[in-house]
């Protein structure tokens, strides 16, 4: 029998994750379940807990709470693999704003519907990312991707915001408009091909969705092994405001502002400014210079109702 260890964090959604504890709890017994369930208690918490559920030897790792969680608990597994330390299985059960990575891999948005998909147990292959930086050491992984430039800096006024869910991302990226405008240079090296141009954003994804509603690769799929990119030209805020929609619907694609590409490794370089990053909707930094992002493939098994 599986042994589950249940990391919740009780700060997702604006803390609405906590109150949800007792019923979250009655779900897991109701199911059966072999768990075990602790708290977070301050950031990358999480990713210590997932270490030490590995080396104590549960073999699903199940996040509570929205893409922060589920972000840490990955590079807490991920690590795990790195240094030979063990590996685990992957479940989620969505409770957090954005819930991208779940929308990316085929994990019900349902609560209920995903407790039944976590003990069903079906099991899904899926690629991951790497994303580091020589000029400060920084080593991240992510699952569902990274944002450089315009929707990083709507990551960051959405988690200051007090609302919660996509609400907070639409009007987060409305107030981006007069905040981040002034696109900086990139040089944007693929594996074939470089482009050097004012980007006002860069998205590198695994899945399909950012900010809970922003379809910024509507034909990635997380196991094919190559990211999905989409690179925004510097536009006025007008073109902004107008582009809003289309992401969206996930219909950017043809827009003279918009630049889709697929590669397994991608170096972003800033030519003149600075680079404000997020990975998996949580904000990076504000201040980088230069960025690789690498494919990670099938290195994440996930609990999921897609194959």
């Amino acid at each position: 029998m599986h042994r589950h260890k249940i990391i919740l964090n009780p700060q997702s959604g604006k803390g609405a994750t906590g109150k949800r504890i007792p019923e979250i709890q009655q779900a897991l017994n109701e199911l059966g379940l072999n768990y075990n369930l602790t708290l977070t208690e301050r950031p990358w918490h999480a990713a210590e807990l997932a270490r030490e559920a590995i080396v104590d030897g549960y073999d699903v790792i199940v996040a509570v709470g929205g893409d922060g969680t589920v972000n840490e608990i990955v590079n807490g597994i991920l690590s795990c693999q790195d240094k030979n330390i063990g590996d685990a299985v992957l479940g989620v059960l969505p409770v957090g704003r954005g819930n991208d990575f779940c929308f990316a891999t085929g994990i019900p948005l349902d609560f209920k519907a995903a407790c039944q998909s976590l003990a069903a147990g079906h099991l899904r292959t899926v690629d991951a990312g790497r994303i580091s930086c020589e000029e400060n050491s920084m080593v991240r992984y992510f699952g569902n991707g990274v944002g450089i430039g315009f929707d990083a800096v709507v990551s960051r006024v959405a988690n200051q915001a007090k609302l919660s869910g996509f609400l907070s991302y639409l009007i987060a990226a409305l107030q981006t408009m007069y905040i981040y405008y002034q696109a900086p240079e990139m040089q944007i090296e693929l594996s074939n091909e470089t482009i050097r141009q004012r980007s006002l954003m860069v998205s590198i994804m695994n899945g399909r969705r950012a900010g809970g509603g922003f379809l910024m690769a509507p034909h990635s799929d997380p196991g094919d092994g190559v990211f999905d990119l989409c690179i925004a030209r510097n536009i006025s805020k007008a073109g902004i405001l107008l582009l809003i929609p289309r992401f969206m619907n996930g219909t950017q694609e043809g827009h003279p502002a918009i630049q889709f590409r697929k590669d397994t490794r991608v170096t972003v370089r800033a030519m003149d400014g600075l680079l404000p990053v997020h990975v998996d909707g949580e904000v990076l930094s504000a201040d980088v210079k230069d960025l690789l992002v690498e494919i990670l493939p099938g290195r994440l098994k996930v609990i999921s109702d897609e194959s």
